[in-house]
């Protein structure tokens, strides 16, 4: 049965990107060797609905995801989420989402999962996302975090093996382009803040609007203390609801994005403490360039064993 199940999986997967061949439940059910009575019960019992409905809601998936994140017209998409016309199209959209298919594109926050008993879901941009095999917990995310530290420090040293001694010897000026440019201790502040935000936003799907790059930061201290005592304290929750419940493995869709963007909860939170990383260590830096050291350097090691 898991056999027949994933192979009907596989084939659905296929067929959403355009490059597989659409094999027809009639053919899988002959590949299995089962009667297409068989085959449809199997199926439904491993994936808990019909198969006919179970590609039918991934496509209906997808078509969602598109209307977010394309600027293509209704009807195309309507087309290849296999509907034969506009009416029948939005007729089906807002049965499954309750609203027209226009209605939904002018939302500015949206999750395109349906609710499916199997847990399988279009991914985009044109894969599907299945359930967490196993829980995953808080030591597996750190675990992975160290594996990533040392694969990271691996690259970095190949990387090295491509200069010169000259360049190799070069000593460093701070470089932060790409992630931080013209950063200030108020900046830096305020992105380690707001990122706690745009994260909390994304995973409760509420509507976020991300600063612009390059703007100029004026947020009054007072404030940044108020806004981190709120989505720091949630944010810890947060990590430590998804360590108890053992859901590091599981996805989520980050409509933040654009196109809106499918991640796990374990990277996530990854992303953001190497990020955060990061800034912390040019915070702690500046703090001391500017005389204030009480603090040390920020190092976790202490913080961890208490």
């Amino acid at each position: 049965m898991k056999d027949v199940y994933a192979e009907f999986v596989a084939a659905v997967a296929e067929s959403l990107d355009g490059s597989g061949e659409v094999v027809s439940a009639d053919a899988l059910a002959r590949r299995a060797y089962l009667s297409r009575f068989h085959f449809d019960r199997v199926i439904s019992a491993a994936a808990g609905e019909p198969p006919g409905a179970f590609r039918r809601r991934l496509l209906l998936e997808r078509a969602a995801y598109r209307l977010l994140a394309e600027d293509v017209g209704v009807l195309p998409i309507a087309v290849d989420a296999g509907y034969g016309s506009h009416e029948a199209f939005t007729r089906a959209f807002a049965r499954a989402y309750g609203m027209s298919p226009r209605a939904w594109r002018c939302e500015p926050s949206r999750v395109f999962f349906l609710a499916a008993p199997s847990g399988v879901h279009f991914q985009p941009p044109a894969g599907l996302r299945l359930p967490a095999r196993r829980k995953v917990s808080g030591m597996d995310v750190l675990v992975r975090m160290v594996e990533h530290h040392v694969w990271l420090t691996g690259e970095l040293i190949e990387r090295g093996a491509r200069l010169d001694a000259a360049a190799l010897d070069r000593p460093i000026e701070l470089s932060v382009e790409g992630i931080d440019d013209d950063t200030s201790i108020r900046y830096l502040l305020d992105r380690l803040v707001w990122q706690e935000e745009m994260w909390l936003a994304s995973v409760e799907d509420r509507p976020f609007q991300v600063p612009e790059c390059g703007r100029s930061v004026t947020t009054p201290i007072p404030e940044l203390r108020d806004r981190h005592a709120s989505a720091g304290a949630r944010f810890v929750a947060l990590v430590n609801r998804l360590n108890d419940e053992g859901r590091f493995d599981e996805s989520f869709v980050d409509t933040t994005c654009e196109p809106p963007r499918v991640f796990t909860y374990g990277g996530m939170v990854a992303h953001v403490l190497t990020f955060a990383a990061h800034r912390r260590c040019v915070l702690v830096g500046a703090f001391h360039s500017a005389g204030v050291t009480d603090l040390g350097f920020g190092d976790p090691m202490q913080f961890v064993a208490g």
